[in-house]
């Protein structure tokens, strides 16, 4: 069996326009969606919860090598910049 690895991926999230958890959560929802849907990740949004302006988003896939693992992270950030209009303020990943 040949061994896998773990990429994840953290997304802190400024969205300066949302004044309300309620809007904040259809920003969220939104997001998580669509990753979901375009790469098939685990994801959710995993610290800031009560927090309007902030949203921290955590991805996590299975991958099989390094070059993968980078590779996917790099497809990740860049429709996370593309279908938000939050300005992401911290990424961190991480491959294990």
């Amino acid at each position: 069996m040949s061994d896998m690895m773990i990429a994840t991926v953290v997304f802190r999230l400024h969205a300066p326009w949302v004044h309300s958890l309620k809007e904040k959560r259809m920003v969220v929802r939104s997001i998580l969606s669509k990753l979901q849907n375009k790469f098939h990740l685990s994801v959710a949004e995993i610290d800031e919860q009560d927090t309007h302006q902030i949203i921290v988003i955590g991805a996590a896939a299975i991958v099989p090598n390094n070059a993968a693992a980078d590779s996917l992270m790099n497809e990740i950030s860049a429709f996370v910049e593309e279908n938000t209009e939050a300005e992401i303020i911290d990424e961190t990943r991480e491959i294990r």
